[in-house]
């Protein structure tokens, strides 16, 4: 790979430095490592790790101001009843995750503020609709209570979490396991990678897919991909002889890429962090002990390597802070959370700056926790985007905001059909299958047996006491 610099970027000098051993997570268990969970989810409030937990699934939730050593029983979020596959937090409540399942079952949890003395053991709902093991969780980015999951058996749900329901259904779009999705900054696209080798861009609410490119990367190991903020796709993958290769997309033509660069041999795939705010990507490969960043631009080469950040230690796992958790007055512009085996560091990139003034050019406005959209509005077809807020004097998180779930009237909705689901998880209406009339006459039916049988069991009742009697 080239390392020549073709322009002078204010990002150049982007530097990471390592926490110090004690402000670091320690004597964490961490789970072993597979490649479809990141394990590690963060934002300003909390830090959260899956975890063993004798065979079923749970994570632990720590509060960023919580450093030192863990103690080995500090409560637990468990649930699941098989391994947890992927955690992620919503964007517009610091005290709601999301987790998903080797199970089937998505859980949403309400973190509290303190520290509970027992484990967290009831979520707030339990989504069901998978077949088969749900390893892919993503919040959208603007709508509120909406939450997009992957599974196994190869079908995307959007679920709308304040009623439990589903809100749209992608069966039939991927014939092979997926490999990542990712929004775009409003929220009305998705782009998809699949083990077919296809880079997909799906408008979900259409229920199409509106363009596609087959081997963006011609190796068959995973692809992935996120949306720039010039609504242009970068993904990582593998050559034909297994290097690892990134490129640059566009959507509308998808014929020729606008950068192809070859990087190095490894097995690790490289999963992409992309600040939109900067423009940066920063890439970290399972297994890797380093930090690869670059910046994209509208100018040739497009995809400019910046600076790479080394560790001794391979990473297991890692964590992206949202730009709203960062501290704006050390110039911070990223912090990772790298997991260890039994310890979890914080990396923090800084760009140096000789005024401690507010640096207007590194922190451009940024998405808050509002949401722009109900559920119900993004999913009627409006579009928005974020809801900025301004980081001059610092992001202080709101306090405990309370996820309330408004269960729907079960005669409101149909029974599920084929794969098991809760009956906040139906979404159609019930007279696809049965009539209102047709509900009343077998209530009435029912009613009428029941009626029967209480007078069986009194004519009973009445010859056992004269036959008790008789016996006296």
């Amino acid at each position: 790979m080239s390392r020549r610099v073709v322009r002078q970027s204010k990002f150049r000098h982007v530097f990471g430095q390592a926490a110090k051993a004690d402000q670091a997570y320690e004597d964490i268990r961490v789970s072993k490592v597979t490649w479809d969970s990141s394990f590690c989810a963060v934002n300003p409030k909390f830090l959260a790790i899956i975890v063993e937990a004798g065979g079923g699934g749970a994570f632990i939730v720590l509060p960023l101001a919580k450093t030192g050593r863990v103690d080995k029983n500090y409560p637990l979020v468990t649930g699941h009843t098989a391994p947890v596959l992927d955690i992620d937090w919503c964007p517009h409540n610091d005290n709601v995750i999301a987790s998903a399942s080797d199970d089937t079952t998505i859980m949403v949890w309400q973190i509290p503020d303190y520290t509970p003395m027992r484990n967290i053991t009831e979520p707030i709902i339990t989504l069901e609709g998978h077949s088969k093991r749900v390893g892919i969780l993503s919040w959208h980015p603007t709508a509120r209570n909406v939450l997009l999951s992957a599974g196994g058996d190869n079908v995307i749900i959007i679920w709308n979490v304040g009623t439990g329901e589903v809100l749209l259904s992608l069966d039939d779009m991927h014939p092979d396991v997926i490999h990542s999705v990712c929004w775009n900054s409003n929220g009305s696209l998705l782009a998809t990678t699949c083990k077919d080798k296809t880079l997909r861009i799906i408008d979900p609410r259409k229920g199409q897919v509106v363009a596609e490119r087959f081997a963006a990367h011609e190796g068959m190991r995973p692809m992935r991909a996120v949306f720039t903020r010039q609504g242009h796709i970068f993904t990582t993958g593998f050559t034909r002889m297994s290097q690892r290769e990134l490129g640059l997309w566009d959507p509308n033509n998808f014929e020729e890429p606008v950068a192809l660069q070859e990087m190095d041999t490894s097995n690790g795939v490289l999963l992409p962090f992309y600040d939109p705010d900067s423009s940066i990507v920063y890439l970290c490969g399972k297994g890797d002990s380093s930090i690869r960043y670059f910046e994209i631009t509208d100018e040739p080469p497009f995809v400019h390597y910046l600076n790479t950040f080394s560790s001794k230690e391979p990473q297991r796992g890692m964590g992206f802070m949202p730009k709203r958790g960062l501290d704006v007055s050390k110039c911070e512009i990223a912090r990772f959370y790298k997991l260890h085996e039994r310890k979890c560091e914080p990396i923090i990139m800084t760009v140096p700056r000789k005024s401690d003034l507010f640096q207007d050019d590194l922190y451009p406005d940024t998405p808050g926790p509002e949401p722009a959209l109900e559920a119900d509005e993004w999913l009627s077809g409006q579009d928005a985007e974020p809801v900025l807020i301004s980081l001059r004097d610092g992001y202080v998180p709101p306090k405990h905001r309370e996820l309330r779930v408004t269960k729907r009237n079960i005669l409101d909705v149909r029974p599920p059909s084929g794969p098991r689901r809760s009956q906040s998880a139906s979404d159609a209406p019930l007279s696809q299958q049965h009539t209102l009339e047709t509900l009343l006459e077998e209530i009435k039916a029912l009613r009428e047996r029941v009626q029967a049988q209480e007078q069986r069991i009194t004519a009973l009742e009445n010859m056992l006491c004269e036959l008790v009697d008789g016996t006296d």
